[in-house]
């Protein structure tokens, strides 16, 4: 490699060759542990950067840097990767004068060193220069371009701007000038000099001479044609054009035609006494983790709706997209609150998701304008709101691809968009449909694929303003979604083993689509779908009843309980009652009716234990709240519905009891902690709510309830002999009261006695004031 003359910028700081070998592949080898699962691989010539690395990496570095910043599931970043593949492979000569790297921002391990990066878009390229210190240092790529030739040539206007500090790994790329040439091979130890003259406004000699960074022995300037002096000493006449000067004074042309670059290149490569460097590969700064992890398959049913894709999808929307802006106001907030808000009136989420939503909606509605911080602080699960959360990592399953880049986040977006249209028709409620213009909204100020939102802006803008009502609307994101899937369909970067189709197929509604014979007579023009079908189709497809609520983490339901939990209450219930009956007293007969009639409910629970999540089964009824044990102390907390409380434990329960007085009676009554059941049981909603509003209970309360205080309470209860106000008194009560109510009386007269002979005497006494 070529030292630099004098005149070329400043000499002290050009490090020697070896220096320059050494610093050459300090950041060759991909980072271990960041075995990628995206859009690339190690064995593409880029490093794979990750949160632990990123910034170990570019600060401080001799090298300059191209990150592309981008998101898995994105698009145009699907696009853009074979593009930025084949620039890494176009430029790997330039190493280590400027390094690429990439960093995936939708694996959620990466979200925060992209958000301190400021990325709101994908794919972001951003420029470091060496020695750069602060995420502020990067310099965007405003227009990059699509064609590998237009990233280069901007990386080169990027490296040219170090000024000061010029880049040690970095060959000179200034014009030359007269100066230089005369004392060059005086100043710099090489057989050749090639010097390569065009235009002013050619990449050309900077191109040749970064691909010649690694190659010693050689020398690589640049001629402008506006130096009119040396094109008219070298006899110069066309542009661009390429001259060899040797070292003992004899010079020669560079060979050259169409594919300049290239052809340049080699020759060079090629000339005697010229050799690649030795380059040392050391390890690089390790990674602490990999940035993700392969997950196991799940196995998910195509005529399913996953609960886990659509609370992935507003965890994504919330904790990823919207958190990427240093602060929100304006269009941008009044689209957040808009999306936030259609969120708490038609998602169908689990009751601690809808809790959470309602909590965030409350916080916002009142700003007018929020930092990055606060929004991120806003959307942390609190831990005293326990029965308010949102899960923390995305789980897809009906939206999972057959790679992790596959599929994913846009699925799971639109079966949401799908299921609040859906949702928003079923209230029948007056008004235009709001789904829609909220999330057109949405995409347009927070979807993170920009190409895909100005895509999905076009067609909002030709039609969506004819949408009128909400079946209309439902039927407008369908047809666009289809549109979208027959934009994309056989692209190279979708998932091959799930093509985009014209949903729904043939096979989940057949009918759908019209028949052949039916299409055949129509007009050629007329399209092939059954809207009146297609419309039933999505109100049931998307509705609430058909949400599966498989493969959660926890396995929750929705109302915020876990499965274990419900199943562990069910089995105390029955064994209590078990118990209840062996320990009884009354004739056979009458135990064995009893339990006839709780028959019917046992098969509820075994039916809730070993059959969730099938298709068809019922609604999962809540837990009655009087059968907790301390167990359940640990296990997350619920809000009490009293509604589900009161129609799935009291009804059921006064009718039992209606049924068999005479067995309720002999059977220990088991107490709430509020009030006991009386008069047949027979309690109205209102009585309920007024107790608990009264008491100012929790669902905390309940669930500390022991058993061994209910079986002391049944205890007590078998001796009661007088009911008063829902209170029992025993005999041995009754006793006490009426002993200490005759000392009472006792002391009460010894007192009257007392204070009757002290007045008598002090009125016998001389001086005592007389009327």
């Amino acid at each position: 490699m070529a030292r630099r003359p004098s005149g070329a910028g400043p000499q002290h700081l050009m490090p020697s060759a070896c220096i320059v070998r050494v610093a050459a592949l300090l950041l060759l080898v991909p980072v271990p542990g960041a075995q990628s699962v995206g859009l690339y691989s190690p064995g593409d010539p880029l490093v794979l950067l990750s949160a632990d690395t990123l910034e170990r990496q570019i600060f401080n570095s001799t090298s300059a840097w191209v990150v592309e910043f981008y998101a898995s599931w994105c698009g145009h970043c699907k696009a853009f990767a074979p593009i930025w593949k084949a620039l890494a492979n176009d430029v790997k000569d330039w190493r280590p004068a400027v390094m690429l790297g990439a960093i995936d921002c939708a694996d959620f391990s990466n979200r925060n060193i992209c958000y301190k990066f400021g990325i709101n878009s994908y794919p972001t390229l951003k420029f470091f220069k060496t020695f750069s210190k602060n995420p502020e240092d990067g310099i965007q790529f405003s227009n990059h371009g699509k064609t590998i030739q237009a990233l280069r040539e901007t990386i080169i206007t990027l490296v040219e701007r170090h000024e000061a500090i010029w880049p040690s790994a970095s060959p000179p790329l200034q014009p030359t000038s007269v100066k230089e040439l005369r004392d060059f091979f005086l100043v710099n130890n090489v057989t050749y000099l090639a010097l390569i003259f065009e235009k002013d406004d050619s990449f050309l000699s900077r191109e040749v001479a970064l691909d010649m960074l690694q190659f010693e022995n050689i020398a690589v300037r640049q001629v402008l044609q506006s130096n009119e002096e040396l094109v008219r000493r070298f006899n110069i006449t066309t542009f661009p054009s390429g001259l060899l000067v040797i070292n003992n004074g004899s010079c020669r042309s560079i060979p050259g035609h169409a594919d300049w670059r290239s052809n340049y290149t080699k020759f060079l490569q090629s000339l005697p006494q010229v050799f690649r460097g030795n380059v040392f590969i050391p390890t690089v700064l390790p990674s602490a983790q990999p940035t993700t992890a392969l997950a196991l398959w799940k196995v998910a049913d195509k005529r399913k709706v996953y609960m886990a894709d659509l609370e992935s999808a507003v965890l994504y929307t919330l904790r990823i997209e919207s958190t990427v802006f240093p602060y929100l106001r304006g269009k941008r907030l009044s689209a957040l609150k808009d999306y936030v808000s259609v969120l708490v009136k038609y998602f169908a989420g689990r009751l601690v998701v809808k809790n959470y939503l309602s909590i965030l909606n409350l916080w916002l509605s009142s700003r007018r304008s929020v930092l990055q911080t606060e929004w991120v602080e806003a959307l942390r699960n609190k831990k005293e709101f326990p029965n308010a959360t949102l899960p923390e990592r995305p789980l897809w399953v009906g939206c999972q691809g057959s790679k992790p880049h596959f599929r994913g986040f846009p699925c799971g977006l639109w079966t949401l968009f799908h299921h609040l249209t859906v949702q928003a028709a079923g209230q029948n409620q007056p008004g235009t449909p709001e789904v829609l213009p909220t999330m057109r909204k949405y995409v347009r100020y927070f979807f993170g694929c920009r190409m895909c939102a100005e895509h999905f802006e076009s067609m909002a803008a030709e039609s969506m303003h004819e949408v009128q009502n909400r079946d209309q609307a439902i039927l407008w994101l369908w047809s666009r979604h289809n549109k979208v899937n027959a934009r994309l369909a056989d692209s190279p970067n979708e998932d091959p083993k799930f093509p985009k189709i014209q949903w729904p197929s043939k096979d989940l509604c057949p009918s759908c689509q019209y028949a052949q014979s039916e299409r055949s007579l129509q007009d050629e023009e007329k399209p092939m779908w059954n809207e009146d079908a297609v419309l039933l189709f999505f109100k049931k497809h998307f509705s609430e009843n058909h949400i599966i609520m498989e493969y959660f983490t926890e396995q929750r339901t929705r109302n915020g309980r876990s499965i274990a939990q419900q199943n562990y209450e069910a089995e105390w219930e029955l064994e209590g009652e078990r118990r209840g009956e062996e320990n009884g007293q009354g004739n056979q007969k009458e135990l064995e009716e009893d339990k006839k009639t709780e028959q019917p409910e046992t098969g509820k629970v075994e039916e809730r234990k070993y059959g969730l999540g099938k298709p068809g089964s019922p609604e999962l009824p809540k837990p009655s709240i009087v059968k907790m044990n301390t167990k359940a102390k640990e296990m997350v907390e619920d809000i009490v519905d009293l509604d589900t409380f009161s129609e799935q434990h009291f009804k059921s329960k006064a009718l039992r009891m209606a049924r068999q007085i005479s067995i309720r009676q002999r059977r220990s009554k088991r107490d709430t902690g509020l009030f006991l059941i009386e008069n047949e049981g027979r309690h109205s909603l209102d009585s309920i709510r007024e107790s608990l509003k009264h008491k100012n209970l929790g669902s905390q309360w309940f669930s500390g309830i022991q058993v061994e205080e209910v079986k002391k309470e049944n205890t007590l209860r078998e001796n009661q002999w007088i009911h008063f106000l829902g209170m029992g008194f025993s005999q041995l009560d009754v006793s006490l009261c009426i002993l200490l109510y005759l000392l009472s009386s006792v002391c009460l007269l010894g007192m009257y006695i007392f204070f009757r002979m002290r007045m008598s005497y002090r009125k016998g006494r001389s001086g005592y004031p007389l009327t």
